[in-house]
């Protein structure tokens, strides 16, 4: 059996697909003449365009569901790299109603003139789906592009944003140009990204274009996958000196709050590599970050109005002019307007080193004040500027920024 066969082999991972490569293989004239050299490239071709294909039917990432409505395929299209000679590029997302109820989607409001927008205008039926299908220009030069579409659906208080991006190029790069981090083979741009805000029983999925800098076939798997993550790559494997998707999506949990980090440690053909770029070690994982705040969407009018409201007396503490080293405690005092007990599910700084005292749960029409401590040894002399962030059980100020100032000699 050839042996670059035999290795497209190995790398299918079910059943139907080693039995359509097998047949391949078995079709194949006696080695030797030239039909034999043209069939087994032909071959090849095919076998790497039917393993590739497979895996990505079969392992679909969580589709993400908005206000027990609607539920899109995705809510991110990554272009990747494209050239400005491509011209227009247009992408459709996918949304399914969910409800027992007819969904129609009201409007969709582009980011800028650059891009055009269609939608399904008839009401969508319960189980049946629509598509909002959108073209960008490609016309505003060689720099990364990053178009937003608002949509606003019938039965969900808040608006849908759904995004197009990518880096649009004057000239053809190669890959290693684009793609400078290297786990072995896998190419990337960079090592984290983010996901946005997730609000509580939902789920965000993005993604982001990834490279095999070889020339043979690349399996991408990954191990130690922080709970709540998923993340795949599709086609996988990655046909040789091609691009391809990494996809990732982290689903809510109670347990976490505001921001987080979540990581997967890649694996190439089995292996784990340390990352390397120009030369350098970059570590040996991708992390994804991630917002989780309350889920409000289902509340109704009069739930709103009896919820929490918390009135701060200051939105900022200023600590005047210090030496470095010097320990800041910022004071914090707030009054509950609201008819519902006020509760922040976490708080937390933007400062490498900081401590946040216990922040009572205030009932209505009580006071309630916290302290946060800076160590400010190592931070930076001049203007200093942190920012403390609330993430609360109010569903008109669901996240709170409090500042701290100063200035550190």
């Amino acid at each position: 059996m050839d042996a670059n066969l035999c290795y497209y082999f190995e790398l299918a991972t079910n059943v139907a697909t080693k039995i359509s490569i097998f047949a391949a293989i078995r079709s194949l004239p006696p080695a030797g003449n030239q039909q034999y050299m043209i069939m087994r490239t032909f071959a090849r071709y095919i076998l790497c365009c039917i393993i590739a294909l497979v895996p990505a039917v079969s392992t679909a990432l969580a589709q993400e569901r908005i206000g027990g409505i609607a539920e899109f395929d995705k809510t991110v299209y990554d272009f990747g790299d494209v050239m400005l000679s491509d011209g227009p590029l247009s992408c459709t997302f996918n949304v399914k109603n969910i409800s027992q109820k007819p969904m129609l989607i009201h409007s969709v409001v582009t980011s800028c003139g650059c891009t055009d927008v269609k939608w399904t205008r008839e009401p969508v039926m319960p189980g049946k789906s629509g598509t909002i299908s959108s073209v960008y220009t490609n016309d505003e030069g060689p720099y990364p592009f990053d178009k937003s579409l608002t949509v606003y659906i019938s039965g969900i208080g808040k608006p849908i944003i759904l995004r197009l991006r990518g880096i649009s190029h004057e000239k053809k790069l190669s890959l290693e140009e684009m793609y400078r981090i290297r786990f072995g083979s896998l190419g990337m741009k960079a090592l984290e990204m983010k996901c946005g805000n997730i609000e509580q029983g939902e789920s965000r999925s993005d993604e982001t274009t990834v490279a095999n800098l070889s020339g043979s076939p690349i399996q991408v798997s990954f191990t130690d996958v922080s709970p709540n993550l998923s993340v795949k790559v599709t086609p996988n494997p990655v046909p040789p000196r091609s691009t391809a998707k990494l996809q990732f999506s982290v689903k809510a949990d109670r347990s976490l709050w505001g921001k987080n980090w979540y990581y997967a440690t890649p694996a190439v053909n089995g292996k784990k590599y340390q990352a390397e770029e120009n030369g350098k070690n970059a570590g040996s994982r991708i992390g994804i970050y991630a917002f989780t705040k309350e889920n409000f969407s289902s509340m109704t009018k009069e739930e709103r109005d009896n919820a929490s409201r918390p009135i701060f007396d200051s939105s900022s503490y200023t600590f005047g002019k210090i030496k470095a080293g010097t320990p800041v405690d910022a004071s914090f005092t707030f009054k509950n307007t609201g008819k519902a007990d006020f509760k922040v599910f976490k708080a937390e700084a933007d400062a490498e080193s900081y401590s946040v005292g216990e922040i009572p749960v205030v009932k209505c029409g009580h006071e309630g004040s916290f302290k946060v401590r800076l160590d400010t040894a190592g931070m930076p002399a001049g203007e200093a500027l942190v920012i403390v962030t609330l993430t609360t059980n109010s569903p008109s100020r669901p996240i709170v920024n409090l500042f701290i100032t100063g200035y550190i000699e």
